[in-house]
């Protein structure tokens, strides 16, 4: 396995930390960053509580995507696990090529998914063709 593979197989691995506890720390201390720090992530986890979550909106917009399961570590590794000692990995008896693969594969799909939302959404703010009417 050369250095690529590795850093691909660590990526998608689920991250060790726990969803819930992050979850809670941003809810209740979100705007000073601390499920960023965490979850490691201490650059952003400065910049996050010197302007106070965004103004709270940085800060929620963290809590949907911990809730989500969206939310990412420092490694890049989503937060995933609400128990982190719930080892119940889908992927964990696939050789971790295939393994890295498949959750590469999941992630470019989940991309592509908010694409295709962020686009029709922009698609429903234009005005309709002229002489038609929007239904």
């Amino acid at each position: 396995m050369n250095r690529m593979d590795g850093d691909v197989a660590i990526r998608y691995e689920p991250s060790p930390r726990s969803r819930g506890v992050a979850l809670a720390l941003a809810v209740v201390l979100g705007p000073f960053g601390a499920h960023r720090f965490y979850t490691g992530r201490i650059g952003s986890a400065v910049l996050q509580a010197v302007t106070l979550g965004g103004l709270g909106l940085w800060a929620l917009y963290d809590a949907i995507m911990i809730a989500t399961g969206n939310f990412r570590d420092e490694e890049g590794r989503r937060l995933v696990r609400w128990d982190p000692t719930d080892l119940d990995d889908p992927y964990g008896e696939l050789p971790p090529a295939v393994a890295a693969e498949l959750s590469a594969l999941r992630s470019e799909l989940d991309d592509l998914h908010e694409r295709l939302d962020f686009t029709e959404r922009m698609l429903a703010r234009l005005p309709p063709p002229a002489g038609e009417e929007r239904t």
